[in-house]
This record gives C-alpha cells, structure tokens and sequence, in this order.
C-alpha cells in the first residue's frame, strides 16, 4: 500500500506549508536518533523525514496529490537509469541533460520590439548632417491605465485553476511507470494571474498604438544603408514594459551632379579639345560653394583632377574625402569650312595628314587621337 504522507505528519490533506513544518518539528525531536536509540523510533523518524521531503516542496506534494509518489523515482529499481516506477520528465531531463524543465508563471511584463523605418535624404544632408522630423506609427503605454492594463482601482488575482503557478500537471500512467506532464494554464495562459477588469482602451495589454513625430539628427557623413539606433524609441512592451529600439535605415537621393565612391564625391567636367590642349580653369559649382578648377595644357580624356577635402566627412573619424574631377574632351563634330582649314593647317604643322596603321610604339586611332597624343 502507497504511504499516506499527510496521516504520517498527523496533518489534514489540506494543511498549509507551516501546519506542515511545526508537525515536522514535533515528530523529529520526538523520534530522533539521538533521542532515542529504539529501532521502530528510528524508522518512524525515517518516514516522517520521507513526508516532510514531499510535502514541503509545491511540485513533489501536487505529484502526491495527483496520485504520484515523487520518492519512488529515486529507488534502486523498476525504472530507466536505476530509477523507480514513478518520475516525471523534469527527472528524465535531469539525467539527461542535467537541467529542470520547470517554467514557472510567466511575467505579463516584457520588452518591446524593435522597429525599422527608412528615411530619404539629399546629398547635402547626408554630407553636413540634418535634423529631419520622421512620422512614427509605433505602441505606447496606454494613457488610462498608464500601462498597468487594469482598470481604475482592480488589480491581478490569483488564477483559480493553477493557484499561480501559471501551469498545471498531470499524472499518467505509462511502461515507464507514472509520468507527470505540465502545460501552461488554459485560464491564465501561463501568467499565474488574471484581471478580472480590463482597461476599457487598451483591453488589458497596457499599451495602444498611436501616431507620434521623431526629430531624428542625421549625422554628417552617413551613406545609403547607414543604420541609426534611436534606444527607447521602438515599441513598448506589453504591460507597459521597456520599449524596443527605433532604427532608421538612410537613403541618399541621386544628385545631378555628383556621385559617392566611398568617402570621395566625383563629377564630370567637359572641357573643349581646344581647352585640354591649350589649358584652362573653369569655376566649378560644388556643394563646399564655387571652386576653381585648373586644367593643365594637354590633359587627356578621362584624367582625374582632385580637390582635396571637398568630398564627404569620415564618419567614424576626423578629415573629409575628396572631389574627383573627371575630364572629358569635347572633340567637335560641326566644323565650317575655316575651321577645318585651320586644323588642315595644325596637322600639316605637325606632320598628321596621314594616320599610318598602328605601330608597337603608337597606337592606330584618328587625327584626333594622334592630336592627344602629341600632348601627352
């Protein structure tokens, strides 16, 4: 026959965790082995120690209650591992993995979410930085209940079903003797607790959603795919807990006239034949203010004039790119007839009336072609 724990401590099935310590207490000092020396003493005190152990711990005296006997899983025999007859999965747990299954209630309080937006900037911006105002549809904490998610003057009680535990057992019996399973509380769904009076405006959750407007800065030097964290800014969490972090992905909008490598800004200036032959300077529009561009004599298509610390600023470091100027020679294409004299005139100057077929040390090309190499 099973022993009965509750008639050996002498206590009713429904004695609290106190009735059950100072019966205890009674009985130890009364059977002790150093009290007394009697064998029926010591085994008496043996299984009073056996009773205080199951129905002192929650989990172990629902186990009993159900119709287990926690005690037995320790046995020398009947079931797997040297185990007894009757265990449940946070013992196979253990001896498998060495850790408890055991959930527990869980908190009604969590951090929020995380959110994402994407803001479109011009060139300007993303190189000297801005302040730029964002429209955020995000969760707040309700204003009523202030998050709590109760109405005014209830509070949370203790779910009937699980008595707080925020999950129930069940014992079966299988081959491997009798198997205690647990679930999370159909009532509660796992809390412990219920609110018996929700906030009319947020239905219990603690937080509504609602529009809200972000200045966001916008620090110089960000790219296309720069990521800013705005900490606290996301979604609150339900029963008003933490909110999440706001992240908002930058997006550079395409300038007419400049585009990034990098940290370098690059343009195209063209420039006619005449000019990259002869040399010239242009005054050139660039996003610092009006700069001037030297252009040496007898710069060659597709040369690179640099301007130093003209182009976007290091974002994780002092300093500044540069401004590549890439040249183009505008060849003409409409010559009047004293036009083509006068190159006729150039090309019998330097020798270029006819274009020999190309050579190892010359490349094949047109007039013009042998017009920019002789002032390379």
């Amino acid at each position: 026959m099973p022993t009965d724990y509750y008639e050996v401590l002498g206590v009713p099935r429904d004695a609290s965790a106190d009735d059950i310590k100072r019966a205890y207490r009674r009985l130890a000092r009364q059977h002790h082995p150093d009290v007394s020396e009697n064998a029926d003493d010591q085994e008496r005190f043996k299984e009073v120690s056996n009773a205080y152990e199951v129905l002192s711990d929650p989990r172990k005296r629902e186990m009993y209650d159900l119709g287990g006997d926690p005690l037995r899983s320790s046995g020398a025999s009947g079931g797997p591992g040297g185990m007894g007859g009757d265990f449940t999965f946070t013992d196979i747990f253990d001896a498998f993995f060495g850790q408890t299954s055991s959930r527990g209630p869980r908190s009604r309080t969590r951090r929020g979410q995380d959110a994402l937006l994407r803001m479109e900037v011009d060139l300007a911006s993303a190189l000297f930085g801005t302040t730029q105002e964002i429209q955020v549809d995000t969760a707040v904490a309700c204003p009523t209940c202030s998050g709590a998610g109760t109405s005014d003057g209830s509070d949370f009680v203790t779910c009937d079903v699980c008595r707080g535990r925020g999950e129930i057992s069940h014992v079966q019996r299988s081959f491997l003797g009798q198997v205690m399973t647990t679930r999370p509380c159909p009532q509660c769904r796992g809390f412990g607790t219920v609110n018996p009076h929700p906030c009319p405006e947020c239905a219990g959750d603690g937080r509504v959603r609602t529009r809200r407007t972000l200045n966001i800065e916008v620090p110089a030097g960000v790219d296309s795919g720069t990521r800013l964290q705005l900490v606290g800014e996301g979604e609150v969490g339900p029963g008003g807990g933490p909110a999440g972090d706001l992240y908002v992905e930058v997006t550079v909008r395409a300038h007419p006239v400049f585009s990034r490598e990098g940290d370098d800004l690059v343009c195209t200036l063209t420039v006619p034949m005449s000019a990259a032959a002869l040399g010239t300077t242009v005054e050139l529009e660039t996003l610092d203010g009006p700069r001037v561009v030297e252009v040496p004599p007898g710069t060659q298509f597709g040369e690179r004039i640099v301007l130093r610390g003209l182009g976007a600023p290091h974002l994780r470091s002092s300093g500044r790119g540069d401004l590549r100027v890439l040249v183009e020679v505008h060849t003409p294409t409409a010559l009047d007839e004293r036009q083509r004299d006068l190159l006729r005139e150039l090309a019998s100057v330097r020798g270029e009336e006819k274009v020999v077929g190309p050579t190892a040390d010359r490349p094949a090309g047109g007039f013009f072609t042998r017009l920019r190499d002789k002032f390379s």
